[in-house]
Formats: C-alpha cells, structure tokens, sequence
C-alpha cells in the first residue's frame, strides 16, 4: 500500500514569544498557572493566533467489531458492542454522560459494527464492514478497505471542521479491540509483544497469555511491513483506522486532538508514523492502568494531565480534561493583565525552586 503524504501545518515559532509575553503579563506570579500555561501555549501555536478560542467541541467515539475475538482474546460476549452503541446514542455509559456533563457534542461512529443500526441524528454511519477478519488467519482488512475507514475518518472530521469545530476528541468501542491495539504497539514502538498485552477489558492471567500467544503467531504468519498502512490493514481494526485518518485530518485543518486511552493512541501511533507532526496537535489527556498505554506515551514523550487509574475507554478521558483546555485558552485570552487590575507589575521576578 502506497505510504500517503499530509501536509499538516509547521507552528509559527516566531508567534511563541509574543504568547510567553502575553502570559507573563497576566496579574499573577510567571509561570503560576503551570500546566495551564503549556496548554496555552499549545492551543494557540495550533491556531495561530495570540487570542485562541474553543467553538463547537466535538466527542468522536468510533465504534467496530474484530474477528479476532474468536481466539478468545476477550471475556466480554462480542454483542457489548452494538448494544453500548445504542446506549451511547441514547445518552447513557460513561462518555454520554461525561460530554453532556462537560459540554462536549457526542456522535458515535458506526466503523465496522456486526449489527444493523436504524438511522439516528447522533449515529454517522461510516461501516466498512460488519467487522474486521481474524487476523490470526488472514489480514484483519484488505488494503481496499483500511484506505476506506482511513478516509471515512478524514471525511468526518473535515465535515465537523466546515461546520465550525475546531476542538475534536477522539474515543472507541469496540470489544477485543486491545488485541489490535497491542500487535500495532509491539509493530511501530519495536517492542516485545509481553510488554504490549494486558487484561484488557478483564482477562485473567492465562487469558492474558492466550493474547500473546495469538499476537505473536499473527505477527509471526503475516510478517511486518515497512508501510504503517499494510501493518494497520495486517493487524488493525476499522475504529482504529478511521481514528487514525481522523487524527491525521484534524491536524492538517490546524484543530485541537484530544487523545484518550490505549485504543485510540494505537490510532494515533499510526497518524504520527504518517506525519509526526500530528503530535504537535495532541493534547493528551491521561495515562491509563493498561500497561501499555504508559509505553505507547513514553514512545511518543507525551505528558498526559491526568493519571487517574481508568480503563473505560470510549473518549472518557478526553472528556475530562475539556474543561482544562477550556481554563487554558481562557487565561491566554481573558485572564487581566498587570496594567487591565492595576497591579504592580512582578513579571520581572523569575522564580526559582530550592536546591
């Protein structure tokens, strides 16, 4: 499969000092906001602009099934997945409520699901396939159909930016799909498969070991590609690759990409193996207790906000830390200056920690 080019926008280095500024002139002591400060920084490197603003967040969570599932990879009964798709639609599980709760607009993406949704204003159907093959025994997807979900999920993402969006979260669901996420792991970050695998949505020890087992003989069966779009085609899945295209279109229309947990960071080590500089534009929200998540993060040098121990998945991450971004962009953009309160100006004093 032909490795594809996107030209993702460069940041405007120059424009960098003029935020510091902008930041240091705030009514408070330099660099007190912490994080906040960085996350400022980010936001309007991202838009160009030394007054950034949020508008029109949208959750994506990107919903597929896996024939891998029939090695017994997972615990969960393969039929969880349209039927949390359902629950999500209606508002409900852990990302309904947190978008509602945080403000973020949820639409859930039918990517490859083994069921017959009816049509609804929040369900954007996108389906491939009603799921990926197992990959044990044959490519998870042909090339045909990787570049399709790739595509759909560009396709998405330039349809919400049209409309205004300029902030987009990208979570999944999808049961098995650690295993995909695991063997694309071991693949790009040149790691030992036992250092990518975990329980997942619950395996015990020897299930774990059956994981393994099955990632190692696939790898083993279909060998590695130099292409990261024939390695996600071998061994992927639909959501992750519609994540991975919708990653990719985000950054080049010059958006904000929050990044979840484990599922959707394989997405995104196939974006960055496309064009690094995808990256540039992740916010990541947080750190999973899926082993490998931590190592996929320390692959990239990420440094998510949040380790707050969850597994759920779904965009539920990216959701909580919406509210930080917001707080963000708000102090770059609103927060008064020395000379706006009338305070003595500080930011001459730099501080400095204790040795």
């Amino acid at each position: 499969m032909r490795q594809a080019n996107f030209e993702i926008p460069e940041f405007n280095q120059g424009l960098r000092e003029a935020i510091q500024d902008k930041l240091d002139n705030k009514a408070k002591p330099v660099g007190s906001l912490g994080r906040l400060e960085s996350l400022a920084i980010q936001v309007a490197l991202i838009q160009n602009s030394l007054t950034p603003k949020l508008s029109n967040p949208v959750m994506l969570t990107v919903a597929a099934d896996h024939g891998i599932t029939a090695e017994g990879v997972s615990p969960c009964p393969v039929e969880i997945t349209w039927q949390q798709v359902h629950n999500f639609l209606a508002g409900g599980g852990g990302i309904g409520l947190l978008s509602r709760i945080y403000g973020m607009d949820l639409h859930v993406v039918d990517a490859g699901v083994n069921y017959d949704f009816r049509s609804h204003h929040k369900l954007i159907d996108a389906k491939v396939a009603k799921g990926s093959r197992n990959f044990l025994h044959e490519p998870a997807m042909t090339k045909e159909e990787c570049m399709q979900a790739f595509n759909n999920g560009r396709k998405i993402v330039a349809s919400f930016h049209n409309q205004g969006t300029n902030i987009i979260g990208f979570g999944e669901m999808g049961i098995g799909n650690t295993t995909p996420a695991s063997a694309l792991m071991s693949i790009i970050c040149k790691l030992p498969v036992e250092d990518c695998v975990g329980p997942g949505a619950g395996l015990n020890r020897e299930g774990v070991l059956n994981k393994y087992r099955v990632i190692e003989q696939a790898i083993q069966k279909h060998g590695i590609s130099d292409s990261a779009l024939d390695n996600l085609a071998r061994f992927g899945g639909f959501e992750i690759a519609t994540i991975a295209g919708g990653m990719v279109e985000a950054a080049v229309r010059r958006m904000v990409i929050l990044v979840d947990g484990f599922i959707t960071t394989a997405g995104l080590l196939v974006a960055q193996e496309l064009n690094r500089r995808v990256l540039d534009y992740c916010i990541f929200s947080h750190v999973s207790n899926e082993q490998g998540h931590q190592k996929m993060l320390a692959y990239m040098n990420a440094d998510p906000l949040l380790s707050f121990g969850l597994r759920l998945g779904e965009g539920t991450g990216a959701a909580l830390v919406y509210p930080m971004v917001q707080g963000a962009v708000a102090v770059l953009s609103e927060m008064t200056s020395f000379d706006e309160a009338q305070v003595i100006n500080t930011s001459h004093i730099k501080f400095e920690t204790q040795q």
